[in-house]
This record gives structure tokens, C-alpha cells and sequence, in this order.
């Protein structure tokens, strides 16, 4: 099954409470914590976090694209994520992290700007439950999707396979209606999408329409467990 996370990097954050219901049938809530030193962006903490979690019933996709993740996801999880992801490109000691989000109750994500390869972190994809691959620089919504990451995200599918895991394969960066499919065909089935549900007139229906997309696009055998 393909799940269809809205990012509200993509929301009026003035309104994220009504924003957050808007977009209720989705799978998860993608929230982008940027502390303009890892990207060239700010965004919010953990306090925001926790309103958030209090303000919806759609649990929690949290995506650190922060300096030292190993000091701070911990918190996030505290604050009310069901999922923290933090760039490998960041983490001192990403098992250790992975085990103790883990540990504290949440999903363990690891995520690889593009031009990180996923060949040298296959030894650690049973320590994760979902691998993000950025099909942007990570750093800032509405950017165009590169499809020079459709046979990097084809290699990791191919890789879960191979040493048979429950491990779902998300993907942030320009997904929408014009580039889920290509996605989904290339082993993608958790997907971020930010102005293509934000942007729309019906972000629930937006939802819906790319869910249906990306479930029919995807190969016999693939999707994640829900």
C-alpha cells in the first residue's frame, strides 16, 4: 500500500492546527524541523511539535534536517513523533541513534541527500524501519523534482529485497501528480508531498487522487505493510 504523507512546510503555519485537519485522511503528517546551519533554513522545534501532536490525530513524520540529530531526535520523539528521520550525513553514530529512537517508542528514519550514495549503508538498513531518499536538496519546498535519484531509489528497493525487510522506502522532494508514478515504478512507497496537496483546492482529495497513482504504479510484490 503506498502512503501519502502531506508536508505542511507547504501549509500556512499561522494555521497549521486547521491545516493539519485538512489533509486528515492522509497517512502521516511530514513536519520539516531546518535549523539554518544543516540547510540554509529555519523552520520550527520541538515546541510546535508538540501542538501539532495535540491539534491532530495523524501521527507524525518528523524530518530533521538539523546539526547534531543524535542530541536532539531523541526529544522529538518525546515531543510526540511516531517517526523521526535524521540525514546520515549528520549523525555521529547513526545505529545508536536508530536503537534509541527506537527505543523510546517512535519509527527510526534515515535519510540521503542525492548525492549520497546508499551502497555504503546497506549493513545498516535492519536497524532502520523507513530509508528517505531526497529527490531535492533538502533544504526548501516547491523545488523540482530530480530524476537522476529514480535508479538510486530502483538500487535501495533492490537492496531491501535482497536481505527481505519491512522497510519502507520514502521519497521528499517535487512529488506530485506528474512525478509519483515514476516513483512508485522505481520502488518508492511512502511519498512527501508538499504543494501538490497544499497547493490544491481539496488537499484531502489531493491525497486520495495521489495515493490512487502511486498504488497504481506500483510493481507486483511492493508496497509497505499499513
Amino acid at each position: 500500500m503506498a502512503l501519502i504523507n502531506p508536508s505542511i512546510l507547504s501549509a500556512d503555519f499561522a494555521r497549521l492546527a486547521e491545516e493539519a485537519k485538512a489533509v486528515e485522511g492522509a497517512d502521516w503528517l511530514h513536519v520539516d524541523v531546518m535549523d539554518n546551519h544543516f540547510v540554509p533554513n529555519l523552520t520550527l522545534g520541538v515546541p510546535v511539535v508538540e501542538s501539532l501532536r495535540k491539534a491532530t490525530d495523524t501521527p507524525l513524520d518528523l524530518h530533521l534536517m538539523i546539526e547534531d540529530p543524535d542530541r536532539w531526535a531523541p526529544q522529538y520523539v518525546e515531543a510526540g513523533a511516531g517517526s523521526v528521520t535524521f540525514h546520515v550525513e549528520a549523525a555521529a553514530a547513526p545505529v545508536r541513534l536508530a536503537r534509541e529512537i527506537r527505543a523510546k517508542g517512535a519509527r527510526a528514519s534515515m535519510a540521503l541527500k542525492p548525492a549520497t550514495p546508499i551502497e555504503p549503508y546497506e549493513d545498516l538498513l535492519p536497524e532502520l524501519d523507513m530509508l528517505l531518499i531526497m529527490t531535492v536538496e533538502p533544504g526548501f519546498g516547491g523545488q523540482a523534482f530530480l530524476d537522476i535519484m529514480l535508479p538510486k531509489i530502483r538500487r535501495t528497493r533492490e537492496l531491501i529485497s535482497k536481505h527481505g525487510l519491512e522497510l519502507w522506502l520514502q521519497v521528499d522532494g517535487g512529488v506530485s501528480e506528474a512525478t509519483i508514478e515514476r516513483c512508485a515504478e522505481a520502488g518508492a512507497d511512502v511519498f512527501v508531498a508538499g504543494s501538490a496537496v497544499y497547493g490544491a483546492d481539496d488537499p484531502a482529495k489531493a491525497v486520495r487522487e495521489l495515493r490512487a497513482q502511486a498504488e497504481a504504479a506500483t510493481p507486483a510484490g511492493w508496497g509497505c505493510a499499513h
